[in-house]
Parts: structure tokens; C-alpha cells; sequence
């Protein structure tokens, strides 16, 4: 029976004396997060009944069920595991479950059957570790029979979490191509072109390794439309791209920088020979079935739902929000400032979903942020010199990270302004080196939660109060 979801505590954590502005946009934003927590989106579609297992509405008979393997791998995938475990009942999961999923560190916890590895303990790169867990997973479903279940979790994150390279290429040639790209500005769809070429797990791999038997994937989607071969570089996915799609985005990052020293000679020479081979990707043989039963639009659902409650009369920007952080903070500041022009009475809430990007610039300062502290911080520059009182723009990664930090994002409003002053920060050199995290450290404005168990992009939040 489906339940509601859990919630994250309501609580702001930003700082103590916050504006009714502030506080409600954290609640917002936090009421969005709850509803994609990722072990009650698995209660919802796996019910044990009697002796039937019901998965995204389809019947299976335990009696005439072998085993039931769970692999896969994400930022969520922990919390699946735990609510698939809970979902399935102490009797059946030891019985017949048996599952490795790889995880980030800091998602470990304690499960029956189904083994959590650690395949990254910090950044969201992949490791040596990663490769170890990817060989077990690939291991695993390679014994499954014509009797045998299989069901993948995968989530945002899983692309680093399952490296296993082709022969030829090294884990260090793969970190480096992943830095590079990302450092410039490269989409999820251009990261994954490249990464699928250069894996014998993505793009189908993981159920190209599966000989028999029946394969579900249960996917909670961190990508703008849900591409189910972009979601995780789409391990359960027959991949349709090319070593050419891989080659043009290589090109085009070669022809924005002049210089692709960074990408080792490695990469360029299998993605040539792949291309050169033409070899067209082997077709899997065994039923795949993928349910996405998570995005962004169920998160953006619930906080709109949420400030409703709350009384705010709400506009959504959709969930499919994308383009450079700075840009999109400077259009939300401007809705904000023109919502206020036009005198209304009643609270304003506006509500978007998606992921932008970070353009960073050459510098050789030192420097820390994500994408939702950039946007957050340039949305703070556009008002920094406008009345505040009553408006309040959070920015927050719905995974509990925001880059290389350990904040899920930040909130833009006069008292972060005030902060600022008070200790004379400029946010405006801050943007222009990238440097936001510094800067909201100091200002009392970042967002922190720790890992959440679920990934379902960004949520922004922005609130007007007229009267404050």
C-alpha cells in the first residue's frame, strides 16, 4: 500500500533569526526533496502479495522464481535498496536475495542481503574502488538463468559509480577526459557520449553481460527530460550513439579552448579506432523492462504543493530548466523584482526544476562552488543594489551536493546581503573567479543537508512577500 512520503526535517538550517521569506523557501524546497525519497518511490511500485511480487505492475510468482539479484548504482541507490529490501520482507530477502549496488561513501548503510559498496568516498569521480564494485556487478548478472530476477537501481551519480573501462584505456585517462569536459562546460548528453564509448558497463553493457533471465531496472532520473540512455550513461539501455558522437564532442571542446592537451592521446586513439571499426553494438538477449518512477517533475509537484499550504499564490517555471547558472540566477532575480513591481497583495512563489551549468574562468586564484551557489550568488549581484525585504531565492541539489562541496546550495536574500556587507565580501569578484562557496560560507547563506538518498537534479525556489 503506497504511504507518504518521509519528510526531511522542515527546521531552516541556514542560520538562526531568518525571515518568514527565508523560512519558507527552505521549506519549500525541502517538501520538494521529500517526495523523491528514494525507498518510499520503490514502496510505491514493488508490493509483496501473498505469493506474487508486484514490480511497476507486473505479476511474479515466487514459487517458480530461482533468485532475485539486485545490482546498480547512484546517489539514490541506497535508499532504493533499503526501501526494496523493506518492500520485499525479512522471509523472501533471505531466501532469495542476494545484490551488490555501488554507492557513494557516505550513502553505506547496514542491509540484509543486498551489499553496499563504497565505490567513491568523495568526489563524484570514478575510482579504482568503482571498477572493483562494476567487475562484482557485471559478475553477478552473468550467472543469471531463465528462472532468475534481476532488478537494477539506478540514479544521478551511477555514471561515476560504475567505471569500468575498455581494454586500452586506464581509470586515470577516464578521470581526466570527465575533469576536462566538465570544466568547460560540457552537458550530462556530451559527458555520456563520450563516457559510453570508453565503458563495458554503460550503454547497454550491464545487460549485454546478462545471458538468461529477466532484467527490471528501477530508475530515478537526474536528466532533463529522462533519457533512459543518459540516466547513469544507460548501463541497461542498447546504446544507439556512435564513436563519431563521442569524436564531435571532443572536437568541438578542441575548437572552444584551442588547446586539448588535457585529453590524453589514449582516448583519441580508441574513440578512432572504434570509429574506424564501425562495429555496430551488440544487441542484448535478454527482456529489459525500465520504469522510471522518480524525476523532477515529482519533486516540483510537492513544493508546489507545499507553498500552496503555505498560502503563496504559485508560479512554475517547469522542471526542464537549464542554460548557464549565472544567466538563469539573473532571470529569477528579475521575476522576483517584477512580481513586486506589479503590487500584489498575496505571497509570490516561484517554483523551477533542471540542472544549468557552470562556465568556469581562467584563474589562478584558489576557489570552491557549484552550480546552485553560482546561481544563487548572481542572483544576489542582480538585487545587491535593490530593496530585498521580502524576497528569498534558494537554489539547492536535490542529492544533497552542489559540486566539489559539501552544501546542497544557497539562499540569496537582504540578510545574506547584509551578511555580506557587514564583513565586506564583494560578490561580484566572487562570481567572476567562480568562488561561491567562499563567499556564502562567510555570508551565513549556504544550504546544507548531507546526503539525502535521492538525486532528481536541482529546485529553485524563489519567494515575494509584499509588506516585509
Amino acid at each position: 500500500m503506497d504511504s507518504d512520503p518521509p519528510s526531511l526535517p522542515t527546521t531552516p538550517n541556514l542560520s538562526a533569526n531568518r525571515s518568514t521569506a527565508e523560512r519558507d523557501a527552505e521549506m519549500i524546497w525541502r517538501a520538494g526533496v521529500a517526495a523523491v525519497d528514494s525507498s518510499h518511490l520503490v514502496s510505491t511500485v514493488v508490493q509483496r502479495l501473498g505469493t506474487n511480487l508486484r514490480i511497476c505492475g507486473e505479476d511474479f510468482e515466487l514459487t517458480s522464481l530461482r533468485q532475485l539479484v539486485v545490482v546498480g548504482a547512484g546517489k539514490a541507490s541506497s535508499g532504493m535498496a533499503r526501501g526494496l529490501e523493506e518492500a520485499l520482507g525479512t522471509d523472501l530477502v533471505d531466501e532469495k536475495v542476494t545484490g551488490w549496488v555501488n554507492v557513494p561513501g557516505d550513502c553505506v548503510i547496514p542491509l540484509r542481503r543486498i551489499h553496499l559498496h563504497e565505490a567513491r568516498p568523495g568526489l563524484n569521480e570514478p575510482t579504482e574502488a568503482g571498477v572493483v564494485g562494476s567487475q562484482r556487478i557485471l559478475e553477478l548478472v552473468s550467472g543469471l538463468g531463465s528462472d532468475d530476477l534481476c532488478l537494477v537501481l539506478l540514479s544521478g551519480g551511477g555514471s561515476a559509480l560504475l567505471p569500468l573501462p575498455v581494454p586500452g584505456i586506464g581509470l586515470a585517462d577516464k578521470q581526466a577526459v570527465t575533469r576536462t569536459l566538465s570544466r568547460n562546460g560540457a552537458t550530462i548528453q556530451e559527458l555520456n557520449a563520450v563516457r559510453k564509448r570508453l565503458s563495458l558497463i554503460k550503454g547497454g553493457g550491464l545487460v549485454r553481460g546478462a545471458p538468461a533471465g529477466r532484467i527490471i531496472a528501477l530508475i530515478i532520473s537526474d536528466v532533463v527530460g529522462d533519457p533512459l540512455d543518459v540516466i547513469a550513461s544507460g548501463p541497461t539501455v542498447c546504446d544507439h550513439g556512435t564513436a563519431a558522437d563521442a569524436l564531435a564532442v571532443l572536437q568541438r571542446f578542441r575548437e572552444r579552448t584551442a588547446d586539448d592537451s588535457e585529453i590524453p592521446a589514449s582516448i583519441w586513439m580508441e574513440l578512432q579506432r572504434q570509429a574506424a571499426d564501425n562495429n555496430p553494438a551488440i544487441p542484448p538477449t535478454v527482456i529489459c523492462r525500465n520504469c522510471i518512477i522518480g524525476n523532477n517533475e515529482t519533486a516540483l509537484k510537492a513544493a508546489i504543493e507545499q507553498a500552496r499550504q503555505l498560502g503563496y499564490d504559485v508560479r512554475s517555471l517547469g522542471s526542464g530548466r537549464q542554460g548557464v547558472a549565472r544567466d538563469v540566477g539573473v532571470e529569477l532575480a528579475e521575476k522576483c523584482l517584477a512580481v513586486r513591481h506589479d503590487s500584489v497583495t498575496t505571497p509570490s512563489c516561484l517554483i523551477g526544476g533542471g540542472e544549468p551549468t557552470v562556465q568556469l574562468v581562467p584563474t589562478t586564484r584558489p576557489r570552491k562552488g557549484g552550480r546552485n551557489q553560482e546561481l544563487a550568488l548572481s542572483a544576489l549581484c542582480r538585487l545587491w543594489n535593490e530593496e530585498m525585504e521580502g524576497i528569498a531565492i534558494l537554489s539547492g541539489g536535490t542529492d544533497g551536493e552542489d559540486g566539489p562541496t559539501d552544501a546542497a546550495g544557497a539562499l540569496c536574500s537582504a540578510a545574506v546581503r547584509d551578511a555580506a556587507r557587514t564583513a565586506r565580501l564583494d560578490p561580484f569578484d566572487a562570481l567572476s573567479i567562480n568562488d561561491s562557496y567562499t563567499f556564502f560560507a562567510a555570508a551565513a547563506g549556504l544550504l546544507k543537508t548531507g546526503p539525502t538518498h535521492t538525486n532528481v537534479m536541482d529546485l529553485q525556489i524563489a519567494v515575494v512577500r509584499p509588506g516585509e
